[in-house]
């Protein structure tokens, strides 16, 4: 388990020792000394971390047809993603998946709060690796404050270089892998050995990898108060039957160590203090729900040990409803009220946007066309007319093809197709491209003068592979005949 950055006191640190003189603009900042915890949910943190640390630095060394399998690739302006090739022109797809993942967001705060902070926030996870780095240097919550009010010395200055110097190398890796996902892993494998990184790639590993340092290793729980949104938002998503770290102030209250003697009634709270000096906030939950709050359950887990050793039930500090504390539910009518007006009008816009986008997900053709024509008045040859276009064909496909195109719509005095389209060399076009590239081609098109009427008519374009008569497009533009 990690030792993160813990009070030694059980006071609140957002309260300065210091008395106040007047008004301040703000508090000065206390440096919070997390204290060693165990139990249930801080494993569930640690295989968090793991996972979410696994996925993050594997996907870029993955393979897919011969190329990186997750690549968001600036310079080509193609993302891949496995076997899906992704244009700017799939813009729609990433405004979807924003969509998406907002609803998610107040589906999952309505129904339990703020685990996504808890346990899968970058700024937690790498706060959690960074202490547990600083506790294998620097000793326990105790050690660690003894050693920062110490005065400055050869030993207090190698152990903290040394802690320093792990941030960096693994701010730096970290780094280098965010990278790794808008520009080529074996490009950037092939530049690091003489640090010729390109500008923009230069700039992002090191700003990336300069603000992990900053953030997991020394703003820590002033990134979760004062600069994330969602603290301040949160409550809008919050309702009573919204599962959260919660005090059990009937049960706790009155709070204290009965001593030898004493007939006044004590509630199981012993009042420890050791729930605040767990805290990665170093807030007091038995003041009832704050915005600091990120619901990692560290209180919880400390409290339960407490109550393991004092011989009474666990649960003092749990995830729970403020609906079931105050009128007693158990888990089951907890549970029941999960489904209740807000969460299934989420679920139900959730579910309907998901459905959309993987129906536009399976239904993506793998060729894309756009005809732009020329913007030049036609040219006249003899009986003909001759119109320029500028044909750009985009192989979305994971595999080489050939694509026929055909340009038909030009209607004769039956009404019907009169076939008297033409390429210039009267011959059929086709464009062949490797898998996931795009190719332009200045074409024109050639018609009698007297199939048509003066000025703009309608023709159409029809591209279509040769491999697969389902992947086909035809897209319509204008020629025109002069006045």
């Amino acid at each position: 388990m990690s030792e993160q950055e813990s009070n030694v006191s059980p006071v609140s640190p957002s309260l300065s020792a210091e008395p106040r003189k007047g008004k301040r603009l703000y508090e000065a900042h206390k440096k919070i000394y997390m204290r060693t915890v165990e139990g249930r949910f801080a494993k569930w943190r640690w295989v968090l971390v793991w996972l979410t640390q696994i996925i993050f630095f594997s996907l870029p060394w993955l393979t897919w047809n011969d190329r990186q399998a997750v690549l968001l690739h600036l310079v080509e302006r193609k993302f891949y993603i496995f076997g899906a090739v992704f244009w700017p022109q799939d813009v729609f797809f990433l405004t979807v998946l924003l969509i998406i993942s907002a609803y998610s967001l107040f589906l999952f705060t309505a129904i339990s709060g703020r685990l996504w902070c808890g346990y899968a926030c970058p700024q937690t996870v790498y706060s959690e690796i960074f202490m547990w780095i600083e506790q294998k240097i620097e000793g326990d919550h105790a050690k660690r404050a003894r050693l920062d009010t110490s005065p400055m010395s050869a030993r207090k200055f190698g152990i903290k270089a040394l802690k320093y110097a792990i941030w960096g190398v693994f701010s730096l890796w970290i780094g280098f892998t965010f990278a790794a996902y808008f520009s080529p892993l074996k490009e950037l494998l092939a530049e690091a050995p003489t640090l010729s990184f390109g500008p923009w790639e230069t700039f992002w590993i090191f700003f990336y990898a300069g603000f992990t340092f900053l953030f997991a290793g020394f703003m820590r729980e002033q990134v979760c108060k004062y600069m994330c949104p969602y603290a301040r938002f949160q409550s809008v998503m919050f309702d009573q039957d919204t599962l959260i770290i919660t005090y059990d102030g009937a049960r706790g209250e009155p709070r204290g160590v009965r001593r030898k003697g004493e007939d006044a009634p004590r509630g199981d709270c012993v009042d420890c203090g050791i729930c605040v000096q767990v805290c990665p906030t170093g807030i007091d939950i038995r003041n009832g729900l704050q915005y600091e709050c990120i619901g990692c359950a560290a209180c919880a887990d400390a409290c339960d040990g407490v109550m393991d050793k004092m011989s009474k039930l666990r649960g003092l500090v749990r995830y729970t409803t403020e609906h079931a504390i105050r009128e007693g539910w158990n888990r089951a009518e907890i549970v029941r009220h999960v489904r209740r007006p807000r969460t299934l009008v989420y679920g139900a816009i959730l579910l309907v946007i998901v459905g959309a986008f993987l129906w536009g997900l399976a239904t993506r053709t793998a060729l894309r066309v756009d005809v732009l024509p020329d913007r030049v008045d036609p040219r006249v040859v003899g009986d003909l007319v001759e119109n320029a276009y500028t044909l750009r064909v985009m192989n979305m496909s994971e595999s080489r093809r050939t694509f026929r195109v055909k340009v038909t719509g030009l209607q004769g005095a039956n009404g019907e197709d009169c076939q008297c389209l033409q390429f210039f060399n009267d011959e059929d076009v086709y464009v062949t491209m490797d898998a996931a590239l795009s190719e332009e081609k200045i074409l024109r098109v050639r018609a009698p003068r007297s199939v048509g009427k003066p000025g703009r008519n309608r023709i159409y374009f029809e591209i279509q592979a040769e491999d697969d008569p389902n992947v086909m497009r035809r897209e319509k533009t204008i020629f025109q005949f002069p006045g």
